[in-house]
């Protein structure tokens, strides 16, 4: 895809930056808008007790505190490991560290990359310009492209409503708190029954596991009363939890799936796991014993008595306390709705400014295969554009012709394949990731030379090192089962 630049001069943008969300993308767009950019103050708020984003398990924590402040769990899980290597998660001039599993386990622990966000972040913690248990609630642009508004909760004072005026926003939450389910027929009443969850609320096999004491004070798994369980999707949740609740079910587990999974959803193969087509519907049936449902697949199949299912569809992005002036109605309206058709963040040169006014940034809107070096040199990119270092169009049109480019190709892509993947849509960069980052980094290095060997290399080579984690990673799965070490994949 074409990323040629018409008619380029920078939007100059003033100097108080708001960067909402402390997960992975928040925090390297922190430290590139404050050491790369020319701004006067740069802050970073996040909702939650501490830094990290999906990597931040606090579960128990929370629970504990849930009366004080809201809870938003993430979709991790203690024992979790990733399936990207340390040197596609290190942000520029700050290497991960390699783990010390490593080389039948190189990939960093649930545990190792909070740690390693936590140190990354540390400066900025203790200088103050991280603001944490502060919840942005709203945002909305001024008319006349005067600043943004912004509305605050601030749980360090029990929810203490805050109004404060910004010159620029960089939004850079998380998909995770908006899971997405299959419009299948009967799933609503199981959800409402607690027989069908999401892979959001998955946190270890546990929860169908009862513990007991022995006489000699052992602990011992004892199963509950799991006969039959479906797993819908083989990405990388819906392989964990299969992987997981077949040593503890009594009885068969499922995993529906519609086509062959991405090389990079990584399973090793086993005799416990039942393959089968996608669901039609669910019927509920409720007896003396309790409520068990049965699903009635694609092929006509019918699976009978299954007692939980476990959705693994995965997350939409939806900023939906971003609120944008229209200027034809003259009020303000949410960016993103439910209802935005095709689901994205609209309206976005090269998927991070907002075109009708780029003071408003995304870092970590597109899903993509390394998070964090996207989101690095993302986030340099931008600010060097906002420091008027690095040009991009000057006209409304002229940033918009990106998203008219991208929609077209993929609308095209999709046409020409038969069944496509649900992860060809325009929120995911795909096959398109080296192209998509090395042209930003062109632009960086046109700038800034010395940034040529600071940020990642965007490559062929690159890209084939990144691809060959798919082995690596299916090779350390097969180490863990052979000798029986505890394995989960992220």
């Amino acid at each position: 895809m074409s990323t040629a630049l018409n008619h380029t001069s920078a939007i100059p943008v003033s100097q108080h930056i708001l960067v909402i969300g402390g997960g992975p993308s928040g925090l390297v767009t922190l430290r590139n808008l404050r050491e790369r950019g020319k701004f006067d103050h740069v802050e970073l708020y996040e909702r939650r007790g501490d830094v990290g984003g999906v990597w931040f398990y606090d579960e128990k924590c929370d629970a504990t505190s849930s009366k004080n402040k809201p809870h938003w769990p993430t979709p991790a899980y203690e024992g979790m490991i990733g399936n990207v290597l340390p040197e596609f998660l290190s942000f520029s001039g700050h290497p991960f560290p390699e783990p010390p599993s490593t080389p039948h386990q190189p990939f960093p622990t649930l545990t190792e990359t909070h740690h390693y966000l936590q140190k990354f972040a540390e400066p900025f913690l203790k200088s103050g310009v991280i603001k944490l248990n502060r919840e942005v609630v709203r945002v909305e642009e001024l008319s006349g492209k005067g600043g943004w508004r912004v509305i605050t909760r601030d749980w360090n004072a029990g929810g203490r409503e805050e109004d404060e005026l910004w010159d620029a926003v960089v939004v850079a939450v998380g998909w995770h708190d908006n899971p997405v389910w299959p419009e299948t027929e009967g799933l609503d009443e199981l959800r409402n029954r607690g027989l069908a969850k999401h892979a959001k609320s998955w946190q270890g096999p546990d929860e169908y596991v009862d513990k007991v004491f022995n006489t000699s004070y052992v602990l011992y798994p004892v199963l509950k009363n799991v006969q039959k369980a479906l797993v819908v999707g083989n990405a990388n949740s819906s392989n964990d939890i299969a992987a997981q609740l077949a040593p503890i079910s009594n009885g068969p587990v499922y995993q529906s799936i519609r086509r062959p999974a991405f090389p990079g959803f990584v399973s090793l193969p086993d005799e416990r796991i039942t393959m089968v087509p996608s669901v039609s519907n669910y019927t509920l049936k409720i007896s003396p014993d309790g409520a068990k449902f049965d699903a009635l697949l694609s092929d006509g199949t019918l699976l009978v008595d299954l007692d939980t299912v476990q959705v693994g569809s995965g997350y939409k992005i939806l900023p939906s306390f971003i609120h944008v002036f229209n200027e034809a109605e003259k009020m303000l309206l949410q960016l993103v709705t439910n209802d935005t058709k095709p689901h994205r963040v609209p309206s976005l040169h090269r998927l991070i400014l907002y075109a009708f006014n780029p003071s408003l940034a995304f870092v970590g809107a597109p899903m993509s295969y390394t998070p964090f070096t996207i989101a690095d040199v993302v986030s340099t990119w931008l600010a060097l554009a906002w420091s008027g270092e690095t040009p991009y169009p000057n006209t409304v049109d002229g940033r918009l012709a990106y998203e008219k480019e991208r929609m077209a190709a993929i609308d095209k892509w999709r046409n020409e394949i038969q069944n496509p993947s649900s992860l060809m849509v325009y929120n995911v960069l795909g096959q398109g990731e080296q192209e998509y980052a090395k042209a930003l980094k062109e632009d960086i290095v046109k700038a800034r030379p010395e940034l040529d060997a600071v940020l990642p290399e965007w490559s062929d080579r690159r890209t084939a090192l990144r691809e060959a984690m798919h082995r690596t990673k299916f090779e350390a799965l097969k180490f863990a089962r052979e000798h029986g070490v505890s394995e989960v994949q992220g």
